[in-house]
């Protein structure tokens, strides 16, 4: 059984859009870096990983400072919090959705992202991005608890006039996004950065799911991964990501 919240309406303030070549890696670089990075290499967005339970990697330089920093320097940010994740997924991550508790977790977490990103200077209209990881999406209990969870997660950052975005795997976590929306499910995220591994800087073609889902400035593309990069004297090994869709808004 369902017991989400009903859809929050959609943030009062538009998101702030980003369309180019973005890259996401664990551990934020140093603002020194990221000034070295700055129209040197392809990019124009960089993916920060701002809290979750379930956050795999030290975070020392990802202060609201640092945030501010970089902006000025010219970069768009993408938050991603690493929220609970799937019953069936087999990991040993400290924070897990089960049936009874998809609904208040969801709800919950998506408060603690919308208070990190706030304490980060990401202000309303910003989207932040659902880390779900793999799982068996043809497995309906385990796809239904975390839609659950995903939709009052969503609810929680409307609520608190911010955008949802969700990143998956496009054969597991954000197929089943699709698959949801397909069969008319509400309360879905507004963004779906999905990764496929086809080498394609492109969030159009090559898109796996039907043409009309997340048109338009409401999608990311991860198409490859652990790339060794060097621009600006600074290495950094980083995935790659093409970006037309929202980002942080930076206060």
């Amino acid at each position: 059984m369902n017991n989400a919240p009903a859809p929050a309406p959609a943030p009062a303030r538009g998101p702030a859009v980003f369309s180019g070549k973005a890259f996401d890696t664990c551990t934020a670089p140093s603002s020194a870096a990221m000034q070295a990075w700055h129209g040197q290499s392809p990019y124009g967005a960089a993916a920060v990983y701002i809290g979750g339970q379930n956050r795999g990697c030290s975070q020392p330089n990802l202060t609201s400072s640092w945030v501010h920093t970089v902006h000025a320097a010219g970069w768009q940010l993408i938050p991603l919090y690493v929220g609970a994740q799937p019953p069936c997924q087999t990991s040993g991550n400290p924070e897990r959705i089960t049936a009874a508790n998809a609904a208040s977790l969801g709800s919950s977490d998506g408060a603690d992202a919308v208070a990190h990103a706030a304490g980060l200077g990401m202000g309303t209209g910003s989207a932040i991005y659902l880390d779900m990881e793999a799982y068996d999406a043809a497995d309906l209990a385990c796809s239904g608890a975390v839609l659950t969870y995903v939709q009052a997660w969503d609810a929680a950052l409307h609520a608190h006039g911010y955008w949802a975005g969700f990143y998956g795997f496009s054969k597991s976590s954000a197929l089943a996004m699709s698959q949801a929306a397909s069969s008319g499910a509400t309360g879905l995220p507004d963004a779906l950065w999905y990764a496929l591994y086809d080498g394609t800087a492109d969030t159009s073609s090559g898109f796996p799911y039907p043409a009309g889902q997340w048109s338009g400035p409401w999608r990311g593309h991860q198409y490859a991964v652990d790339q060794q990069e060097s621009y600006g004297g600074v290495s950094l090994t980083v995935d790659h990501d093409a970006w037309n869709g929202p980002v942080a808004v930076i206060g």
